[in-house]
């Protein structure tokens, strides 16, 4: 896939998640390569973005499977900021359909 594509849309995605439930970082990344194909060398820097920003919080919970995990929650700015993003991103989604429908009707 597009690297473009995938940058393009990474906060949205990490947003969209966190919506769903707190996580920690590489339950993001493991979260997301089911979909498509990240490095975990990108959520952090995201994370660390999206916490200035005031969109996301963080806290640590004690793990059974080693040390305490910091985990990302949105905040109600962040919730506001996803659902922006998800209205503009549908727009925008909507606009390249369409002009790709056009393209291929016209070869179709």
């Amino acid at each position: 896939m597009n690297a473009q594509f995938k940058k393009g849309v990474l906060d949205m995605c990490v947003m969209a998640l966190l919506g769903l439930r707190d996580r920690y970082g590489y339950e993001l990344v493991q979260d997301i390569s089911r979909r498509f194909e990240i490095s975990e060398g990108s959520i952090y820097p995201l994370l660390r973005r999206l916490l200035t920003e005031g969109y996301v919080s963080t806290y640590l919970q004690e793990s059974g499977e080693g040390p305490a995990r910091k985990y990302y929650s949105l905040t109600a700015q962040g919730i506001a900021a996803r659902d922006l993003l998800i209205h503009e991103w549908m727009d925008f989604s909507d606009a390249v359909c369409s002009l790709i429908g056009e393209i291929t009707d016209e070869k179709g």
